[in-house]
C-alpha cells in the first residue's frame, strides 16, 4: 500500500530542492519547495546524509570555487526539514581540511563520516558532531577514497580508491569502521571498478566495470557482482556485457547541462538491481574530448545533431542474469538514476530528452503511473532524488 505522506530530497544547479507528495488525496498532490538558508558567503549547497527522524538533515555549504578542484572550504550545518530552517554548523573542531563533506551519520547518531581533501587525496575520517575525537580511517598510502558506503550491520565500509601505487585505476574495498581488516574486492588492470553497493541482506556488493582505456570518458560499463569477504573469482563475477551501462551521465543543453556518476542501486527486497541499459551505438549529445585538457570536471562540447539512441532502466538479476525492461527506452531519451521509496511502492528516477533539462520522475513499484515531479529551479533541471519518507 502507498504511503500517504512521502518525501524527496534533489538538487537543482546548486540549490536544494524538496518534493513533498501527498497520496491521501484522489490525486496525487506534489509540493515542490527550494530551501534558500539565509547564510552569507555559501556559493552552493548539497544535501547529506538524514538522521533517523527523518527531518534532521545534513547540508553542505559551499564557498566560492571550483568544489571539484578539492580547494573550496565546506560548511556543515544540521537543518530541519519540518521547520525550514538551520539547527546549529557543526564540526567546528579540529577540522583536517577546509574541503569536508559528511557522507555517513554513525549508528548512535553522535559520530560522522566525513571526507576530507588532504594533500590532494580523499580520505574517511570519522569524528564527533562537533568535530572532536577524530580518527583517520584511510591514510595517503590508501588512495583517493570516495563513494563510502556502510553495510546494512552498520560494521564495515565499503568503497573504491584511486591514485594507488602500483594500480593504474580504480579498486574495491571493503574495511571495518576503524579501517582494519581491508580486503580487495575487485581490482584490475584496464578496469576501473566503481560505486560498490551493498545488498540489503550485507552479503553481495554490486559496482561497476568500465574498460577506460577503450573509453577515457567512462561513459559506459558492465554490472559486476562480488564479495565483501574478499577477491574470489567464483564470486566476484560480470553480470552484463557490453559496456552498456551508462556511466558518466551528461544531458541537458549549454544552459542546464548536468552530469554525474550513474550508479546500480537495489531493490529493497535485495533480489534484482536497476540497470541503465543503453540501446547498442547510443551517444549522448556530450561526446568526451579526450584531446582537450579536463579545466571543469565535465572536457565535453555540445552536438545535439550527433545523439543517438537512450536508455531504459531494467531490473537484473544479478545471480541469474535474468533481466527486464522497467521504464523503457525511447528513442533520444535518457533515463538514468534509481531511488526506491523506504516501503519499495514507488521509485524515482531522472529523465532527460536530447537538449532539455532533467527532470525527476515517479512510477509505481509496477511501472504503472508515470509523471514528472519537476524538472528543478526555474527549470533548470533536477537530479539525485533520495527519499527521506
Amino acid at each position: 500500500m502507498r504511503r500517504k505522506h512521502s518525501r524527496i530530497l534533489f538538487n537543482s544547479h546548486g540549490r536544494l530542492g524538496v518534493i513533498d507528495l501527498d497520496a491521501s488525496v484522489a490525486d496525487l498532490d506534489v509540493r515542490v519547495w527550494y530551501p534558500n538558508p539565509d547564510t552569507p558567503g555559501m556559493d552552493s549547497w548539497s544535501w547529506g546524509p538524514v538522521f533517523e527522524d527523518r527531518r534532521r538533515v545534513i547540508l553542505s555549504g559551499y564557498e566560492p570555487g571550483k568544489a571539484w578542484e578539492g580547494n573550496v572550504r565546506v560548511h556543515l550545518w544540521i537543518y530541519d526539514l519540518q521547520e525550514d530552517r538551520l539547527l546549529e554548523e557543526i564540526v567546528l573542531k579540529n577540522r583536517p581540511a577546509p574541503f569536508m563533506g559528511c557522507t555517513h551519520i554513525l549508528p548512535g547518531e553522535d559520530r560522522l563520516v566525513t571526507n576530507p581533501i588532504i594533500d590532494g587525496k580523499q580520505r574517511i575520517w570519522t569524528m564527533d558532531l562537533d568535530g572532536s575525537d577524530p580518527r583517520e580511517i584511510t591514510g595517503a598510502e590508501d588512495g583517493f577514497v570516495y563513494c563510502v558506503q556502510i553495510s546494512p550491520d552498520g560494521r564495515r565500509f565499503a568503497y573504491h580508491s584511486t591514485m594507488l601505487k602500483g594500480r593504474d585505476s580504480y579498486c574495491i574495498f571493503v574495511s571495518d569502521l576503524g579501517g582494519g581488516n581491508r580486503v580487495e574486492v575487485a581490482g584490475a588492470q584496464g578496469h576501473l571498478y566503481f560505486g560498490p553497493m551493498w545488498s540489503p541482506d550485507g552479503k553481495w556488493l554490486i559496482y561497476q566495470d568500465c574498460r577506460y582505456p577503450d573509453d577515457p570518458g567512462h561513459d559506459w560499463s558492465d554490472l559486476c557482482l562480488g564479495s565483501p569477504d574478499g577477491p574470489d573469482d567464483a564470486l566476484h563475477r560480470k553480470v552484463t556485457t557490453g559496456q552498456r551501462q551508462w556511466f558518466a551521465t551528461s544531458y541537458g543543453n549549454p544552459n542546464s547541462r548536468g552530469s554525474g556518476s550513474n550508479i546500480a542501486q537495489w531493490t529493497p527486497d535485495g533480489k534484482r538491481v536497476t540497470y541503465t541499459r543503453a540501446e547498442p551505438g547510443s551517444r549522448t549529445a556530450w561526446p568526451y574530448q579526450a584531446q582537450l585538457p579536463d579545466t571543469d570536471h565535465f572536457n565535453r562540447d555540445y552536438f545535439p545533431e550527433d545523439a543517438r539512441g537512450g536508455t531504459a532502466i531494467c531490473l537484473l538479476d544479478p545471480f541469474t542474469g535474468e533481466e527486464s525492461e522497467f521504464i523503457p527506452y525511447e528513442p533520444l531519451v535518457w533515463n538514468f538514476r534509481s531511488a526506491w521509496s523506504r516501503d519499495g511502492s514507488q521509485f524515482a528516477f531522472c529523465r532527460a530528452e536530447v537538449g532539455s533539462p532533467s527532470g525527476i520522475w515517479l512510477v509505481d513499484a509496477d511501472g504503472g503511473n508515470a509523471r514528472m515531479l519537476t524538472d528543478g529551479y526555474e527549470h533548470l533541471g533536477a537530479d539525485h532524488p533520495v527519499w527521506v519518507g
